[in-house]
């Protein structure tokens, strides 16, 4: 793609997310999602291969249908109230629909059918975008409208984690593993959003920090299914003992960053009386648990002398830049000793 093209879209797509942050007006933060939506689209589409042209036109279509519901929720909240702020939404019928909306927009479950499809189309880099940067402007109004749907956070939040861990026992492909860790991910920060915010912001963070990392290593090995992981001890030994840790850590083990979200969202859910929830939660756990030791397994326990799953990939020179990888690495491992100091920075 031109250069110039590339840093026009990418450019769209920091605006529209930027306009949505700002906004405290339906249809200002409307037009946001609309201008991320319209910027990502040419990047999916990039490639001109079919199961790429089909993921962008399901991306289309689902986040069209999100969008129309939205603008349609906040027109009828306009009417029943009079108002077009954010913060007014008052009445229960729009703040319902545009919950779901939103919940349509980044995935959450039962809406997220699209995701895994969407995600398997797409190459890993603008894969790595959907999965991180996209959600952050739908998030961002979620966090305005938090008060009003208790119950309805509750059942998205725990739908969302159990279907993220069951939807991703028997695939094969790493992308659609990544959708439905995804999934699962959203439904956590769902399910404590209305009781801490500032929780859920800090399990966005590390989201995002364990998937650029695991989003980067696959980009790295040029891996795609399970198969191609367990040969990529040939390539990088010494990323192929890290990324073990990488994947647990997104399983949410102790003594790894990912526990760290994991243990405050139980611990807090706990604290409102909710221990049916929270056991609920730390069970849907388990299951990702399964599919990422499933691709440690892979990755580290199918290496010679045993027989391999799959052919030895030529070791070319990778030309991807391993620095960013570095450090999301050291901080999807390392940062578990530090909760005390930022829950001091972001909670207090």
């Amino acid at each position: 793609m031109n250069p110039y093209i590339l840093a026009t879209l990418l450019f769209g797509l920091g605006l529209g997310t930027t306009i949505t942050f700002a906004s405290s007006h339906w249809l200002l933060a409307w037009m946001g999602l609309e201008m991320n939506t319209l910027a990502i689209i040419p990047l999916m589409a990039q490639h001109h291969h079919p199961r790429a042209v089909e993921a962008t036109t399901k991306y289309f279509l689902t986040q069209a249908a999100a969008a129309a519901t939205l603008l349609f929720a906040s027109v009828t909240n306009a009417w029943l109230t009079g108002q077009w702020e954010i913060q007014q939404i008052t009445h229960p019928l729009p703040s319902t629909m545009i919950t779901l909306a939103l919940a349509l927009k980044i995935g959450l479950a039962p809406l997220h059918a699209w995701l895994p499809e969407v995600l398997q189309g797409l190459n890993l880099t603008t894969g790595l975008i959907l999965s991180t940067w996209q959600k952050l402007a739908p998030f961002a109004l979620i966090l305005q409208l938090q008060p009003s749907n208790s119950t309805l956070l509750i059942i998205l939040g725990l739908t969302s984690a159990l279907i993220g861990g069951w939807g991703g026992l028997n695939q094969t492909q790493l992308r659609k593993i990544l959708a439905y860790s995804s999934i699962a991910h959203l439904g956590w920060m769902i399910l404590i959003l209305q009781f801490s915010p500032s929780i859920t912001l800090l399990t966005l963070l590390t989201y995002f920090i364990m998937t650029l990392s695991a989003f980067l290593v696959f980009k790295l090995n040029k891996s795609t299914n399970i198969n191609t992981l367990a040969t990529s001890w040939t390539k990088a030994p010494a990323l192929t003992a890290l990324t073990p840790l990488i994947l647990l850590s997104l399983g949410g083990l102790p003594p790894l960053t990912g526990f760290m979200p994991k243990w405050l969202i139980l611990q807090e859910l706990t604290k409102q009386g909710l221990a049916p929830t929270a056991t609920l939660a730390a069970l849907s756990a388990l299951l990702s648990l399964y599919f990422y030791l499933r691709l440690s397994y892979a990755m580290t326990l199918t290496i010679a002398p045993n027989n391999l799953t799959g052919t030895t990939p030529w070791r070319l020179p990778s030309t991807q830049l391993t620095y960013p990888l570095a450090i999301s690495t050291v901080m999807t491992i390392c940062l578990l000793p530090l909760t005390p100091a930022i829950s001091t920075l972001l909670i207090s």
